[in-house]
C-alpha cells in the first residue's frame, strides 16, 4: 500500500510536535545523566516547582488520575527525583519538592527545551515563531490535559 495524501489534521501536527519534543528531550536528558527517566515520568517532572506542589495540584495540571501520579511520584522518590515534605502552610499536607539531582533535570530539561525553540524560531521566522506560539495557547487554554 502506498504512502497517504492525506493532508496532516491538528491531531496528527499536534502529535508530531508532541513526539518530537519529548523524544528530543528525553534523548538529551538521558546523554545529560537521566538515562532513567521514562516519558510517564514527565507527567509529574514537567511541573516540578522549586518551592513544591501537592499531589493534587499535579493530578490537575497533568490531567492524570490520583492513583498514576501517586505511582510516578513513588518512582521518581525512588529515584532522587523528589521527596515528600511537609507542606508548612497546612502540617497534614505533603508536598512534592524537587532534590538537588531533580533541580538539575529541571535546569537542564528548560535548556533543551529553549534549544528547541530557538531552533523552531530560525526555521520560520522569530515573529512567525512568537505568533504561532500566541495563537497554540489561546487554542489549547481550555483544552483539558488527557486523562488515562
Amino acid at each position: 500500500m502506498g504512502r497517504s495524501t492525506r493532508t496532516a489534521d491538528l491531531g496528527m501536527l499536534a502529535t508530531r510536535l508532541l513526539f518530537g519534543l519529548q523524544s528530543e528531550l528525553f534523548r538529551r536528558s538521558a546523554e545529560e545523566g537521566f538515562g532513567d527517566l521514562r516519558p510517564r515520568h514527565g507527567a509529574v517532572t514537567a511541573y516540578l516547582d522549586e518551592d513544591g506542589l501537592r499531589q493534587n495540584d499535579l493530578v490537575r495540571l497533568s490531567g492524570r488520575n490520583k492513583q498514576t501520579i501517586g505511582a510516578i511520584i513513588d518512582e521518581l522518590e525512588a529515584m532522587g527525583y523528589v521527596s515528600r515534605v511537609t507542606d508548612p502552610a497546612d502540617r497534614r499536607a505533603k508536598l512534592i519538592v524537587p532534590t538537588e539531582r531533580g533541580l538539575r533535570l529541571m535546569r537542564i530539561s528548560d535548556a533543551i527545551v529553549a534549544d528547541i525553540e530557538r531552533r523552531y524560531a530560525a526555521k520560520v521566522g522569530r515573529e512567525a515563531y512568537a505568533q504561532f506560539f500566541r495563537t497554540l495557547s489561546v487554542v489549547t487554554e481550555d483544552a483539558a490535559p488527557g486523562a488515562e
